[in-house]
């Protein structure tokens, strides 16, 4: 099976959050990290991402809160 890595302006475009905010959660452990792909570049797993939506969606969704105990 191929993954498919999303860049971060996809990552942006596909979950609505700036870049900081992204970053302020991945440091909070509150997102998905990013994995190396040489070099000074990195990308997301896209099934990462569509599951971190999911998991908000699911947790709106039920009224419970997002955060990580």
């Amino acid at each position: 099976m191929t993954e498919t890595i999303l860049r971060l302006p996809a990552v942006i475009k596909h979950t609505g959050l700036s870049r900081s905010s992204i970053y302020l959660r991945i440091s909070n452990k509150e997102f998905p990290k990013p994995v190396s792909l040489g070099g000074r570049a990195v990308g997301w797993p896209k099934s990462d991402i569509d599951q971190w939506l999911a998991d908000k969606i699911e947790f709106s969704r039920n009224g419970e809160s997002c955060q990580k105990p």
